[in-house]
């Protein structure tokens, strides 16, 4: 939703399918709906309800002032966008302008009236407006011109079905905005930490809920594709889909503040996605566990200010990331320990894990970040297969499952020796990127968070400061140098924000909990005027990059709060 009143990017009815508005990426007539005052000195003004995700603009014009109200209700078997204008003062005088473009923008549908709403209809795909306004048809776009006085209302009703099924039933507009609020105030009482923490970690754990598919338990990175890295140029990538280490730290930061039912609802999916054998693992699925995510260009779109190409898929989900282990594992440790209940066939999914991890845990990889250089054998990749190791151990060590223990501690005890032997510079005292290089990257702050070293080894201590010398500036935080590290593209990228808040965790275990506090603060500050957080910031420009909005920023920040209350709180102990 644009400062604007449209609504420029929408996918019905899953995350990952193809858009039917996709100005975001392209240009209004790949497809919007914009719902505003006609004057065009109206002033607007936005936030969400109290603790929901229904979103409230205020405009305010010389005749008077209307409020619109956008959300979803709950889902049912046909997802609906809701938006209802309200009138605060005087008159106002609005337009509804619906360009419905389906395919991401590419196929223009067969639009027809009947039984009092409009239908658009383009292969597969079929979306109903209903409105208790008239609409109008002109040039491939649904109009709507309409006066709103003080205490009048309007609604509209937008909704998606199979074009092979019948109309489903009409929603109530009005009726369904309680249960939409009551949904997502009830849900969020549950927390067992938000009323321990700010208002910014309430938000960010609703963002959290809301990147997330109901029907599967499936978690998105982010719900958006190829919004870029860099503006005008070519890091833009398709980030719809479910990616394992996304989805594990996510559920982290829910079980840390309570959300059991998610975590249950995330391992069954997890189960489902990577049922079959563990060599077949990918690092990425879709929201129902698809594996195909072929990557292609969709050429017709421009790209958001130019940036080119617009990928749809994502080619990296055919990628060796071992890393992935370690934290399914993790947080199947962590879901245990938070006593969700057992699960026979989880551990065995797990003990297949570990069976394949045996294989191929000395290899090279591409490593977190996806790099599309060649394989190396990256340091936070071998971190993360020790934990895996670690967690195997620990889940028969201390809650009597069946596993060799003995083996899988030695071996964890082998890659910490063989990290700490390959992957230091004794020379910067800190650890670096991958075996034999003497370049940096943000993912070995993560080293004392997941128990690999203490918080008081020198080493890590070591590691924050290089991390602070050649990588932050002003404390936003580079994933890496893009001269020092071959990941196959040309141009530059902003600062990674959870590469920041892994900062903040780190300073904040290491003792320096001020700084990490400062930190924090400086990251929160950066919210859009909706809470929300991107992938990206520029620090040069001001202004947020990446897709949006991002579970991996989010959860950095919600673990960050929960790292500065552990830290400033002795009666709290850490995860490890």
């Amino acid at each position: 939703m644009s400062k604007q009143g449209s609504i420029d990017w929408l996918c019905f009815p899953r995350f990952d399918s193809p858009a039917c508005f996709a100005a975001l990426i392209g240009t209004d007539d790949n497809g919007h709906w914009r719902l505003a005052p006609r004057d065009a000195d109206a002033v607007s003004s936005r936030h969400y309800r109290g603790d929901t995700m229904v979103l409230e603009t205020e405009w305010s014009t010389p005749t008077g002032s209307v409020r619109v109200i956008d959300f979803m209700p709950p889902r049912d078997a046909a997802p609906d966008v809701v938006r209802i204008v309200e009138g605060i003062s005087g008159s106002v005088e609005l337009r509804s302008e619906l360009k419905l473009r389906f395919d991401y923008g590419h196929v223009v549908p067969w639009v027809r009236r009947s039984d009092g709403q409009i239908d658009a209809i383009a292969g597969p795909d079929a979306v109903s407006l209903r409105s208790d306004v008239h609409q109008y048809g002109r040039d491939l776009t649904t109009y709507a011109d309409f006066r709103i006085t003080e205490n009048d209302r309007a609604w509209f009703v937008l909704t998606w079905h199979p074009s092979h099924y019948p109309v489903p039933e009409p929603t109530d507009a009005l009726g369904a905005l309680e249960p939409t609020e009551a949904f997502w105030t009830n849900w969020i009482a549950r927390s067992s930490s938000t009323t321990e923490v700010g208002e910014e970690v309430t938000r960010s754990v609703l963002t959290l809920k809301a990147l997330t598919y109901g029907p599967s338990g499936g978690i998105v990175a982010a719900p958006t594709t190829s919004l870029p890295e860099t503006l005008g140029g070519e890091r833009n990538w398709d980030y719809r889909y479910c990616w394992l280490r996304d989805a594990t730290m996510t559920l982290a930061a829910m079980l840390r503040s309570g959300y059991t039912e998610e975590a249950q609802a995330w391992r069954n999916w997890l189960l489902r996605a990577i049922a079959g054998s563990p060599e077949d693992v990918q690092i990425m699925y879709g929201v129902t566990g698809e594996r195909r995510l072929t990557e292609f260009e969709a050429g017709w779109l421009p790209g958001f200010a130019g940036s080119a190409p617009v990928r749809i898929g994502n080619a990296a989900a055919e990628q060796l990331q071992l890393d992935v282990f370690g934290e399914v594992m993790d947080v199947l440790a962590l879901a245990r320990e938070c006593q969700i209940g057992a699960s026979d066939e989880a551990w065995e999914v797990q003990r297949g894990l570990m069976r394949h991890l045996e294989d191929i845990w000395d290899q090279p990889d591409e490593g977190i970040w996806e790099v599309r250089g060649g394989r190396q054998h990256f340091t936070y990749s071998k971190v993360m297969a020790w934990v895996a190791y670690d967690r195997a151990a620990r889940a028969v060590e201390r809650y009597g499952l069946s596993g060799p223990a003995k083996e899988w501690r030695a071996r964890a005890d082998e890659i910490r020796n063989e990290v700490c032997e390959k992957a230091f510079d004794p020379d910067r005292n800190t650890f670096t990127q991958a075996y034999g290089s003497k370049a940096l990257d943000a993912s070995v702050l993560l080293i004392p968070q997941v128990g690999f070293l203490p918080p008081d080894d020198p080493r890590v201590a070591g590691t924050v400061d290089a991390v602070q010398r050649e990588l932050a500036s002003d404390g936003f935080v580079r994933r890496y140098l893009t001269e020092h590290t071959d990941d196959g593209l040309d141009d530059e990228e902003g600062s990674f924000l959870i590469c920041s808040f892994w900062l903040a965790d780190a300073l904040a275990m290491v003792g320096r909990v001020g700084e990490a506090r400062d930190l924090y603060e400086k990251l929160v500050a950066l919210r859009n005027d909706v809470g929300l957080l991107a992938e990206e910031y520029d620090p040069s420009t001001g202004r947020m990059l990446g897709n949006f909005p991002q579970a991996f920023s989010h959860l950095g920040l919600v673990n960050t709060a929960w790292h500065l209350t552990t830290a400033e709180s002795p009666l709290r102990k850490s995860a490890y």
